[in-house]
């Protein structure tokens, strides 16, 4: 896989072995391992204590060295007069080095094996069972433990985490089993990949960062980073000598009976995201439906039979192509096979950049490799299930192995895969990736996947990086999202809410830095 860095507009993501790496950088640079993880324990005391200041903590520790930044946690806790139980899953003689150092550190009561009953009536508990290092599926007796702190934390107690929920994969997300569902995570240095993907994302609860004293200079280069706002001052403005065709010309092209809405909410996301000139490309039957809806739009009828695209529509497709950035290819197309067939003749003959989403990525099931001869940027935007079926497996697998399932089809198809998802992951072919921070729950509605198709189609458009424009579409229109729920409420928002609420989500996220128009608000990263 490449080593090349990511773009600036990303904060690194960095995975457990390029942390492991980063650790021992800066040990060797002369940070004593045990004054990194006495800075890391006292952080994590800092946050515990601000959201629980009082009440009984158990901590519950292994015996590596997450169980020894719990056993700095347990210390500060008892010299500040709390009362704790420390709590152990393995003998104090099996720990080495630093977590060694720490266990006999623990002031008052010496730490005892681990029970479930100290976690009865616990105003807080504080998981330090495995760290960034685990991976695959958690063995006693770190499953049961998993499972007791789980239940207390059904019943009201306050769930920290050390570093990563114990049971969560750090570097994928993936959750094998048991894992520790957490109300926050206190992570050191840098947020992982596991605390952004799902499901570990859903594990993780409010994410806070602590720095540790390693420097920004570390020779590691990250795979995976988070989309920031400053990746829209790489969407290109208008000037006072723009054109319509210099603003981005885009052809979007779909629809069929009974799936009208899919080409026109792409073909009004477009304009909205700045585009200067959209033509939908329809079926002639269906004309008048996009002539009354889409009323600053082109449309261009196409020869159908019954409202589906038939494949001699190929040649007035390529025409309409020679002036256009950009070709959305797929919405409400339907599944004819005749109108596959013109789907797959299209993608592999189109000069532009091409979006292909819905019912034109169904075109590829199986069979995605063919894409990877194509001559133009390709970028696809499948849910789960849609690249489930790409890549002919069960979408709960898709769920299960998010960045892994993006990354192997993007390698397939040679394209830019824009799995979507409150952890959407834009993934380049070599396997790099960015990932959304999301807090947009009110775009779980039909119509979203278009308005995305149309925003990132626009960008794309306009002649730019098509990883750029990828990340930027689902940025905006996450941000979109955002707002639309803060004006209407997020169980009644529907597709052309979004729409709308484009150009303000562009124009109040702009901006290098924006942490809060990033989305990390929602998340409650700091």
């Amino acid at each position: 896989m490449a080593d090349r860095a990511l773009p600036a507009w990303t904060t690194p993501l960095p995975d457990a072995e390029q942390q492991r790496a980063t650790d021992a950088w800066a040990i060797e640079s002369g940070e004593p391992g045990i004054r990194l993880m006495e800075r890391a324990g006292a952080g994590m005391f800092s946050e515990l204590v601000a959201r629980v200041p009082r009440g009984r903590v158990a901590v519950v520790c292994g015996k590596g060295n997450n169980g020894g930044d719990g056993l700095v946690v347990a210390r500060w806790l008892r010299e500040l007069g709390r009362d704790v139980d420390v709590l152990m899953l393995a003998p104090g003689e099996e720990l080495r080095g630093d977590a060694r150092t720490n266990f006999e550190r623990v002031p008052g009561a010496a730490p005892v094996p681990f029970s479930a009953a100290p976690l009865a009536g616990a105003a807080a508990i504080v998981d330090a069972i495995l760290g960034t290092g685990f991976a695959g599926e958690p063995r006693e007796p770190a499953r049961s433990a998993i499972e007791a702190i789980n239940g207390a934390g059904r019943h009201g107690a306050v769930v920290v985490a050390c570093d990563v929920p114990s049971g969560v994969d750090a570097s994928s997300g993936e959750v094998i089993g048991s894992a520790v569902r957490a109300d926050l995570t206190v992570t050191f240095h840098a947020a992982k990949p596991g605390h952004w993907i799902a499901p570990g994302k859903d594990h993780a609860g409010e994410l806070v960062i602590v720095p540790i004293g390693i420097g920004e200079d570390a020779p590691v280069v990250p795979r995976l980073g988070l989309i920031d706002a400053a990746v829209l001052d790489e969407v290109p403005r208008r000037g006072r000598e723009s054109t319509k065709f210099a603003a981005g010309a885009v052809l979007v092209c779909g629809g069929s009976e009974g799936l009208t809405g899919a080409p026109c909410l792409a073909s009004e996301s477009a304009q909205r995201a700045g585009a200067g000139y959209v033509t939908a490309l329809i079926p002639a039957s269906l004309n008048l439906v996009f002539e009354q809806r889409l009323l600053e739009a082109m449309s261009v009828p196409l020869p159908d039979d019954g409202g589906a695209l038939r494949p001699d529509a190929l040649d007035e497709i390529l025409r309409r192509c020679e002036r256009a950035g950009a070709l959305v290819l797929g919405p409400g197309i339907g599944r004819a096979e005749a109108t596959q067939e013109l789907v797959r003749a299209v993608a592999a003959r189109a000069p532009i950049s091409l979006l292909l989403d819905a019912d034109g990525l169904y075109a590829y099931a199986g069979r995605m490799s063919e894409l990877s001869e194509r001559g133009a940027a390709t970028v696809m935007t499948p849910h789960a299930g849609e690249l489930g079926r790409l890549l002919e497996r069960d979408s709960a697998e898709i769920e299960a192995h998010r960045l892994s399932a993006v990354r192997e089809a993007a390698a397939a198809a040679q394209a830019i895969v824009v799995l979507k998802g409150d952890d959407t992951i834009v993934c380049l072919p070599d396997g790099r990736a960015a990932v959304s921070r999301g807090g947009a729950a009110a775009l779980a509605t039909a119509g979203t996947g278009d308005v995305l198709s149309g925003v990132i189609g626009a960008y794309l458009s306009k002649r730019m990086d098509p990883f750029t424009a990828a990340c930027a579409g689902v940025f905006v229109h996450a941000a979109a999202g955002r707002l639309a729920a803060a004006e209407i409420g997020e169980e009644g928002v529907i597709a052309s809410d979004v729409i709308g609420l484009l150009p303000r989500a562009r124009a109040t996220a702009g901006g290098a830095g924006d942490a809060a128009g990033s989305g990390s608000a929602a998340r409650g990263e700091r």
